[in-house]
Formats: C-alpha cells, sequence, structure tokens
C-alpha cells in the first residue's frame, strides 16, 4: 500500500481553503487530518472526517501529524516552521519563507539535522500563462532574450484588513507579499542574477508599507529582467512580456486556478485549469525577409497539483523538489536587501 503523508494546516483563511486543503484531499498520497481553527469552525463543512485544532500548539504536538503547512501571517512563518520541525515533523511554508535569509539558513540546517523536509509553497511557476511564457523562452523562437517583464498588478486603493500585510512587523508590505511570486518565476528561468536594484514606494493614504515595488535584475549575455508590482494598476495589462533578437511575445495574467477553487471546483474536476482561448499569448516573429508573422500561442494547463505531487515524491522518495534552498535564498536576499 502507498504511503500516506498524515497532513495539518494551522490555517483555514482564503490559502488553507483555496491553495492547500482541496489538493491534499484529493491527492492519493496525503491524509488531511486536521485543520487550526481557533474561533469559526468551518472546515469540517467541507472536509467531515478532519479534526478541528484549537490552536497551532495542538497541532504541531500532535504525533500522529507527519507534515504541517505553514499557511498563517508571514511574520509567524519563523517561528512555526521551527516548532514544527523541532516536533518532528516536516514542513511545507506559504512564501515568504522567512523574513531573512539569517532565518531561512537557520531552518534548512535544522531540517537537515533533524532529517526532515523543509519546503516552500511557491504555486505561481504552476500557472497557465508562466508555463506558456516559459515553453517560448525554451524553444529558442526569440532568439537572444534582450529584456523581460513580468508583472503582477491590481487595484486596491483601500487599507487592508489584514495586520500582517499593512503594519510593520516582519516581512511585510506588497514585496513581501507578491514580489516572492514574480522573483521565483524570475529565478526558476534564469537563475541567479548578477546585480539586482529596486525601488520601493508608498502611494494609499496613510499606508505604513510599500504599496508598488519595481525590481531589475541583470543576468549575463545583457540580459535584462524587469519585476514589477503595483496596488494601484486600474487598467491591468500584460503581464508577461519578452522582447528577443529575432521576436516579441506577450500574454496577460489569465490563469483560472484561483478562481475557479474560489467557485468550489476540485482540482480533479474536467475543465480545471483551462484558460479562456481568448487569453492566449501573442507571438511575433521576424521573418527572414524582414517582415512580420503572428502566431496565437495557448496557455498551458494551470497545475497546481505538481506542486503537492512534487511534495509527496520528496517526503515519500527522496525526490528532488523544483524549489530549491538556493532559489529561496536568492530570493530573500533581495526582499530583505
Amino acid at each position: 500500500m502507498e504511503k500516506q503523508i498524515n497532513t495539518g494546516l494551522l490555517a483555514y483563511g482564503m490559502s488553507g481553503k483555496v491553495f492547500h486543503a482541496p489538493f491534499i484531499a484529493t491527492h492519493h498520497g496525503f491524509n488531511l487530518k486536521g485543520i487550526v481553527e481557533r474561533t469559526k469552525k468551518l472546515a469540517q463543512q467541507d472536509y467531515p472526517e478532519i479534526k478541528s485544532y484549537n490552536s497551532v500548539d495542538e497541532l504541531i504536538n500532535d504525533e500522529s501529524i507527519d507534515l504541517v503547512i505553514i499557511n498563517t501571517p508571514n511574520n509567524t512563518h519563523y517561528e512555526y516552521a521551527k516548532q514544527a520541525l523541532k516536533a518532528g515533523k516536516h514542513i511545507l511554508v506559504e512564501k515568504p519563507f522567512t523574513a531573512t535569509t539569517t532565518q531561512a539558513k537557520e531552518l534548512f540546517a535544522l531540517a537537515k539535522s533533524l532529517g526532515k523536509k523543509a519546503l516552500v509553497y511557491q504555486n505561481r511557476r504552476f500557472d497557465s500563462g508562466f508555463n506558456a511564457t516559459k515553453k517560448v523562452i525554451e524553444s529558442g523562437k526569440l532568439g537572444k532574450l534582450v529584456e523581460v517583464h513580468f508583472r503582477y498588478d491590481r487595484y486596491r486603493n483601500e487599507i487592508g484588513v489584514k495586520a500582517f500585510k499593512e503594519e510593520l512587523v516582519e516581512a511585510t508590505g506588497l514585496q513581501y507579499d507578491l514580489g516572492p511570486h514574480l522573483l521565483d518565476q524570475a529565478i526558476a528561468l534564469f537563475g541567479k542574477p548578477l546585480k539586482f536594484n529596486k525601488i520601493l514606494s508608498k502611494n494609499r493614504v496613510n499606508t505604513k508599507v510599500d504599496d508598488y515595488f519595481a525590481i531589475q535584475l541583470s543576468y549575463p549575455n545583457e540580459l535584462t529582467v524587469f519585476l514589477t508590482a503595483s496596488m494601484l494598476v486600474v487598467d491591468v495589462r500584460d503581464a508577461f512580456v519578452i522582447n528577443g533578437m529575432k521576436g516579441s511575445f506577450s500574454k496577460n495574467h489569465a490563469d483560472v486556478q484561483e478562481a475557479q477553487l474560489l467557485k468550489n471546483m476540485k482540482p480533479t474536476d474536467e475543465g480545471y485549469g483551462i484558460e479562456n482561448p481568448a487569453d492566449a499569448g501573442k507571438l511575433t516573429l521576424v521573418t527572414e525577409d524582414g517582415g512580420r508573422i503572428c502566431e496565437v500561442v495557448a496557455s498551458e494547463k494551470g497545475n497546481y497539483p505538481a506542486i503537492f505531487e512534487a511534495v509527496y515524491q520528496n517526503i515519500v522518495n527522496d525526490m528532488p523538489y523544483p524549489i530549491t534552498e538556493e532559489d529561496i535564498l536568492t530570493q530573500l536576499e533581495i526582499l530583505e536587501s
């Protein structure tokens, strides 16, 4: 019989309800054992067989739990990760893994010393648009790359209610909220940059934290990668723009997985992860005679289940996990700079 990993979730807000529980519940290798719910007890309505824990300590100290998913506020990740590892659990930690590289190195070392896995959840590597972009880059059709633009924009002019995103605590602000997504995508494609520059700004009335960032990454062969996120973009445009010596590619951010999960679609349902064909990417290439040809590039299927399969294979069969420790340390070095 295939080994099952008894798994506990530290919270059942949007992250737990949308990005974790549905995948743990539908993957044959996991058993969703329980979820921490301090006040509202809602998880059992969706998963009647689970145990509802009253506190983080209660779940972490349950000897039957093998894997703890740490999806609590950013400034608690280090504390809870350390506690779970010391209790003999594997951990899967939401982005950002920690606030600093020092904290991250400590946790990675602690996990190794205890024979446990410390893994980081970076689901945007498995977005449909990103993987369509990756496929175009890897095809070589664009020739030598000149510049790459990744954006993650929205319009939210008000101060949010989640204190860990708006107050001056560890790992706060937009750069720690959306920066890990964009940085991980860039690092996944191009590795560690030779150097970087970063701009943060505060624009909303009474904001205490950054609500805009722009990060410029410099790579070998004169490649420049621009990562930008803003909470004040009314007309959201392309999320992926790639310019090369032989052509250009552009694609909007139209991954449907989050929206589908919010509507209670299961990852195993037909149609899960499939974008609207109207949101396909556009590839424009230069012909030998100097003309232009345009191609429609259909998106890859969105595939968040793949990250949980990777978690399972890493814990059970010691297969390499796609988001490496080096990737995370590079990301945090830029974020904490």
